[in-house]
C-alpha cells in the first residue's frame, strides 16, 4: 500500500502496537516496532532495513537495525498476543503445519545449509523453518514458528555462535519441531482444532501417535506406499511349542501399501469443498477403514496395552481418506485421520482440502511483507523479522475480518 493508505491507519496501527507489542519494557522499542510495520506494508520491491528506513518519513536505519538484529526484546509474548487476537477473529477450523523456505547465499546466516528447498524445487542452500497457522474456507494467518536447525549446526561451535544460537537448541526433526509448536499454542490458546499436515509430516507414524497421545484430531496427508491391513484383518495366535517365551499373535496376510487396499469395491462419491473464483471444488473421494502397520505402529500398540506379554496383536483402526477424480485410472492423493469413519465426508474433504488455503499466507507474506527479505544472519534477528512480519500480516488480516478494526482508523 502507499504511504497515503499507511499514514490514514496510523491510529489503528498504534493501537495495535500498544496491544501486541505490550511486553516489550521501553516505549522506544514499541515505536520501532510500529516504525518497522509501517516500513513492511509500504509498497516497495526490498523490505530489509535500508530500502524501508529510506522509505519512511521517521525511519533510521541504525536504530531499527539494532532494534531487530540486538535489542534483547523477546518474541514469544508477542507473538502469544498475535495469536490470542487472531483467533477470537478467525475462528479456525484448522490449524495447518507446513515448512517453509529461505534461499541463502554463503553459510553463515543461522540455520542455513544445502537442503530441499521449496521455494525453488530443488536442493539448495537455504534456511528452513516450521509454523502453525490457523484457517478457515476463507481466511488464514500464521500463529508461531521455529526455525530448522539442520544437524551440520548441532556440534559447529564457531558458527553457532557467531549466529547467536542459544545453547539449549539443537538439531530436531521437522515433525517435532511441529509438536512443540502445538504444544506451545495448546498452552497459549483455548482449544485445539483438528490438525491439518501434508505428507512430509503425515508420512511420520511418530507424529501422528504424537498427536493421538495428547488428544487431538487430525486429516493429514500420507504416501501411497504407506502399509495397512484392511479392517477386518484379525490376528491369531500360534501354538505354543514348549520353548521359549510365547509368540506374539501375528495377521495371517502381510499388510499391502495403501494403494493396494483400493478395489473396484471401494465406493467413490462426488464431493465439492467450496467455490473457487473458477468454479466449484469437486472431485470423487472415499472413506475407507484401515489397520496402519509397520514397526511404529506395532509398537505403539504394545505400549498401549501395557507391555509385549499384554498385547493381542490387534492393530487400531484408522479412517482413510482416498481421492480419485473422475478422469483419473487410480487415486490421487490419501490422508489419514483418527475422526471415525462416521465423520461426514464433505467435512473430512474440507478440512484436508484447507491445506492449500495457507499458500495465501505465504504469498502475501513473502511478496507482500517482505519475510524472505531479512539481511541478518542472527538467531535473535531472523526471529525478531518474522515475529514483525507475523504482526504486520496479522494486522491486515484483523482488519479485513474484524468490523471493530476496521472502523478504528
Amino acid at each position: 500500500m502507499d504511504a497515503h493508505e499507511v499514514n490514514r491507519m496510523r491510529a489503528a496501527l498504534g493501537m495495535f502496537v500498544a496491544d501486541v507489542f505490550a511486553s516489550m519494557p521501553r516505549k522506544d522499542q514499541r515505536a520501532k516496532g510500529d516504525c518497522y510495520l509501517r516500513g513492511l506494508m509500504l509498497d516497495g520491491r526490498r523490505k530489509s532495513i535500508q530500502p524501508m528506513a529510506q522509505r519512511l518519513p521517521d525511519g533510521d536505519m541504525q536504530a531499527l537495525q539494532q532494534f531487530v538484529s540486538q535489542s534483547p526484546w523477546q518474541w514469544t509474548p508477542v507473538r502469544r498476543r498475535i495469536a490470542e487476537r487472531l483467533v477470537e477473529v478467525v475462528r479456525p477450523e484448522v490449524w495447518v503445519i507446513d515448512d517453509v523456505s529461505f534461499p541463502k547465499c554463503g553459510r553463515a546466516s543461522v540455520g542455513v545449509a544445502r537442503q530441499y528447498c521449496g521455494a525453488l524445487g530443488k536442493r539448495a542452500n537455504c534456511q528452513v523453518a516450521v509454523s502453525v497457522h490457523a484457517a478457515t474456507d476463507t481466511a488464514s494467518c500464521p500463529l508461531e514458528w521455529e526455525l530448522f536447525l539442520p544437524e551440520e549446526w548441532a556440534d559447529d561451535t564457531q558458527r553457532r555462535k557467531a549466529a547467536g544460537v542459544p545453547d539449549e537448541v539443537g538439531h530436531v526433526t521437522k515433525p517435532r519441531l511441529a509438536v512443540g509448536l502445538l504444544d506451545r499454542l495448546a498452552g497459549w490458546l483455548p482449544s485445539v482444532p483438528v490438525i491439518v499436515a501434508d505428507c512430509g509430516y503425515g508420512r511420520s507414524v511418530g507424529f501422528r501417535l504424537a498427536l493421538e497421545e495428547r488428544g487431538w484430531s487430525y486429516v493429514v496427508a500420507v504416501e501411497p506406499k504407506e502399509i495397512a491391513r484392511p479392517t477386518g484383518a484379525e490376528p491369531h495366535q500360534p501354538p505354543y511349542k514348549g520353548l521359549g517365551p510365547p509368540t506374539l499373535p501375528r495377521y495371517r496376510e502381510p499388510a499391502r501399501p495403501l494403494r493396494d487396499l483400493i478395489d473396484s469395491d471401494t465406493r467413490f462419491e462426488d464431493i465439492t469443498w467450496r467455490e473457487g473464483s473458477k468454479g466449484s471444488m469437486t472431485s470423487r473421494f472415499a472413506v475407507l477403514e484401515v489397520r496402519p502397520s509397520g514397526k511404529e505402529a506395532s509398537r505403539a500398540a504394545q505400549e498401549h496395552a501395557g507391555g509385549r506379554s499384554r498385547w493381542d496383536g490387534v492393530l487400531p483402526v484408522r479412517t482413510l481418506l482416498v481421492e480419485q477424480p473422475a478422469k483419473a485410472t487410480e487415486p490421487t492423493a490419501y490422508w489419514m485421520t483418527n475422526l471415525p469413519a462416521t465423520t461426514p465426508i464433505a467435512d473430512l474433504v474440507r478440512w484436508a482440502k484447507m491445506r492449500w488455503r495457507i499458500e495465501h499466507d505465504y504469498r502475501e507474506l513473502k511478496h507482500g511483507l517482505g519475510l524472505d527479505h531479512f539481511e541478518g544472519r542472527t538467531w535473535r534477528g531472523w526471529h525478531h523479522h518474522v515475529t514483525l512480519v507475523t504482526a504486520a500480516q496479522a494486522f491486515l488480516t484483523l482488519r479485513r475480518y474484524d468490523p471493530k478494526a476496521r472502523t478504528a482508523a
